[in-house]
């Protein structure tokens, strides 16, 4: 299986529960490369409905089966039909040495692992822990109208350039504002392997055709 060029964080939407979970994820199975990281209350769910696009836990933690009340680990995640985790996104973000132990699970139990940057210096440190990949996204443009490959072109190409310079096999994605298959073209043609994003699909009028429009930008 490809690590997807699009990735969609429901983060917890209503949009993302319930019925709209099915609907949810037949839009990223038919828009093609795509991959979605549900609220971790539909991971389950989603993967009874059938693998049709990769599903992303939102977060593992580095524990062992056993004591844990509130937490997910790696395996359960695994097991729940994940194929990746996000981890440190701009909402949960870990302390380095937790961050480690999570990706260090996260591998262990055969899981991609997508961590996020909020910034070209944290790309740098986060390519040293060699996940899978990394997706850069500046905080201030997360939710924004304005997508990071017009308002800050830069961090992604250089960031690009930096990961690959420390380890070419990590995949770099961008973030923030992205909405629109302009944006994927603009984000692959600055070198990254796509987009993570959520509003510009999850709270979209027709998820599906929102989805069809940034599928587009990779053709």
């Amino acid at each position: 299986m490809e690590f997807p060029r699009i990735v969609v964080n429901a983060k917890v939407y209503t949009e993302a529960t319930g019925p709209g979970a099915r609907a949810l994820l037949d839009a990223c199975a038919a828009a093609g490369r795509t991959g979605l990281a549900p609220p971790l209350t539909e991971l389950g769910n989603m993967a009874r409905f059938g693998r049709s696009a990769p599903l992303f836990a939102q977060h593992v933690d580095a524990l062992p089966a056993g004591v844990g009340t509130g937490f997910i680990t790696a395996a359960m995640a695994k097991a729940a039909g994940a194929s990746g985790t996000l981890l440190n996104h701009a909402e949960h973000k870990l302390k380095p040495v937790d961050l480690k132990a999570s990706l260090a699970a996260a591998k262990a139990a055969g899981l991609w692992t997508l961590l996020c940057a909020d910034s070209l210096a944290e790309a740098r440190r986060l390519a040293k822990l060699a996940p899978t990949a990394i997706a850069v996204e500046p905080p201030e443009l997360i939710g924004g109208k304005v997508s990071v490959t017009s308002a800050d072109p830069a961090i992604v190409s250089d960031a690009v350039a930096a990961v690959r310079d420390l380890d070419s096999d990590i995949l770099v994605l961008c973030g923030a504002g992205v909405k629109t298959g302009r944006d994927v073209r603009a984000a692959r043609k600055l070198g990254a392997h796509g987009v993570l994003l959520a509003s510009g699909v999850v709270k979209a009028k027709d998820p599906a055709a929102a989805l069809r429009d940034l599928a587009s930008g990779l053709l």
